[in-house]
């Protein structure tokens, strides 16, 4: 079996928002699965020196702020600009990796009603009991999962997935591996389309 495609993301970020509501879809096309796999931004860009689009450089962060909004317009995607951007995102990190280890399906819902919530709802994902709202509405046991976001097998099963991010060379989200190969951003996923049809181009 072809080995899965790799998705890394950080659930502040609207590009990773954007590609994870496509992704699925395309692995399935070509007989794929796909890999969620969580990562921190601000860890990351602490080591390389990166900041959020939206703090650098004027003119690139207005940019960045505008092409959110109409790239999530061209892939039909709703999308509402959060009124607290960027957030710390490790509990919802952890939040997903708990729900992970019990149940795949549950954990890719809980990944898409995360950045539903926070990219078209404007609610914090920063904030606990945002988290244990939407463990509710998905059909997870909101105590459960609070209880085991704190759990240390979790939060060193996060840390490894930084670590591991950053020593192959992601430096922003989402970056997405196929066979080995790197495409960062959602506007790659016609790339990752067409390496999976044809091969190496």
């Amino acid at each position: 079996m072809a080995a899965p495609i790799e998705f890394w993301f950080d659930f502040s970020s609207p590009y990773s928002y954007l590609a994870s509501e496509k992704i699925e879809e395309l692995a399935a096309r070509h007989g794929r699965r796909v890999a969620f796999k969580p990562t921190l931004l601000g860890v990351i860009f602490r080591t390389t020196g990166g900041v959020p689009l939206t703090e650098l450089v004027a003119p690139k962060a207005s940019y960045f702020a505008h092409d959110f909004e109409r790239s999530a317009r061209f892939a039909g995607v709703p999308f509402r600009h959060p009124s607290v951007f960027p957030i710390p995102t490790v509990n919802a990190a952890r939040a997903f990796l708990c729900l992970q280890e019990r149940d795949e399906a549950l954990a890719v819902r809980f990944l898409h009603a995360a950045f539903r919530a926070y990219f078209s709802q404007d609610r914090s994902l920063a904030e606990p009991e945002v988290l244990t709202a939407l463990a509710t509405e998905i059909g997870a046991d909101p105590v459960a999962l609070a209880r085991g976001m704190q759990e240390p097998a979790v939060k060193d099963r996060l840390k490894a997935l930084v670590d591991e991010s950053i020593a192959r060379g992601v430096f922003g989200a989402p970056t997405i591996f196929v066979d080995g190969e790197m495409f960062w951003g959602h506007d790659r996923l016609p790339q990752v389309e067409r390496w999976l049809a044809s091969g190496p181009f």
